[in-house]
């Protein structure tokens, strides 16, 4: 059996930046076993598989696979495939929306065009939840090969609009850069904050260009050493800002995120926050693809 896949370059609008995707459009007959073991033959961040929708409102179904696990949902996943199926002429020219059956339910996303081309990608991804704090700053920055001063002043936190992430602001760009989890003492900071081993997204503000934040993400966890675009942290990282009034409120409406840029793999998240009071009522995350290539995986 041969299937085909699309290679794109998400969350950038240059070839060889942003995250890589490899995207297969024709999935029928592989089964789980099988998706994840052609995930870790990519070596890829993440790989989806569209298949035929599955449940009323939604276009299709589609699965998402890192490495070592499969995905409730993933943003650069649903920003790359929603190019991908433009491409392959599943999303018709001009076409305004779109609803992906994923493992949290019915994923809307809305698409922009430009010169009869899709040009940008927003995703509606679900409202924050909150799910405890780290405590110990001490611990926490000896566990990230860091100093307790090297951190922001508001305590890393777990939040979730789909995966859940450990949120943490550093104090400097040159802390985030510096970062290197020690893996077992990472873990032991999280248990003792009740937390299990979250990915970590790491992050200081930022005002050079039109980007506000500069990030990373390190997931092992996930079998990702590092990240260069997290689609799916982006939306709890606008909630964090959000939460913790790090970015003035009305400004939350369109921030960008630079993350990727020490793996020299330079990506920009959108991300647009709404709210009414401390309530966060909308969360989409949003960006742009570039096609690297197409080809066949004989199995």
């Amino acid at each position: 059996m041969t299937y085909r896949y699309l290679h794109y370059d998400v969350f950038t609008d240059r070839p060889l930046e942003g995250n890589q995707l490899a995207v297969f459009p024709e999935p029928a007959g592989l089964t789980t076993e099988l998706m994840q073991a052609i995930t870790r033959e990519m070596n890829f961040s993440e790989c989806t598989f569209v298949f035929p929708p599955e449940a009323a409102g939604t276009n299709v179904r589609m699965r998402i696979f890192t490495p070592g696990e499969e995905l409730p949902m993933a943003g650069h996943p649903t920003i790359g495939s929603t190019f991908a199926l433009a491409h392959a002429g599943a999303i018709d020219n001009g076409q305004q929306s779109f609803v992906f059956g994923l493992n949290v339910g019915p994923t809307p996303v809305s698409l922009e065009w430009k010169d009869g081309a899709l040009d940008f990608v927003w995703m509606t991804q679900g409202n924050p939840r909150y799910d405890g704090a780290i405590g110990d700053r001490a611990r926490f920055a000896a566990a990230l090969g860091l100093g307790e001063r090297d951190l922001g002043a508001a305590a890393a936190e777990a939040v979730s609009c789909g995966n859940p992430f450990l949120i943490a602001p550093l104090a400097s760009r040159e802390a985030v850069d510096r970062v290197e989890i020690n893996r077992a003492e990472y873990t032991k900071a999280c248990a003792a904050a009740g937390l299990k081993e979250l990915p970590l997204f790491i992050f200081s503000l930022d005002n050079s260009g039109d980007a506000q934040v500069y990030s990373r993400m390190l997931g092992p966890g996930l079998g990702v050493a590092e990240d260069p675009a997290t689609g799916s942290a982006a939306g709890p990282l606008g909630c964090y800002l959000y939460k913790h009034q790090l970015i003035p409120r009305e400004r939350l409406s369109h921030v960008v995120s630079r993350q990727g840029v020490k793996m020299l793999r330079p990506s920009r998240l959108h991300i647009s926050i709404e709210g009414r009071g401390d309530e966060v009522t909308r969360v989409r995350v949003g960006g742009r693809s570039v096609l690297m290539g197409e080809g066949t995986l004989k199995l």
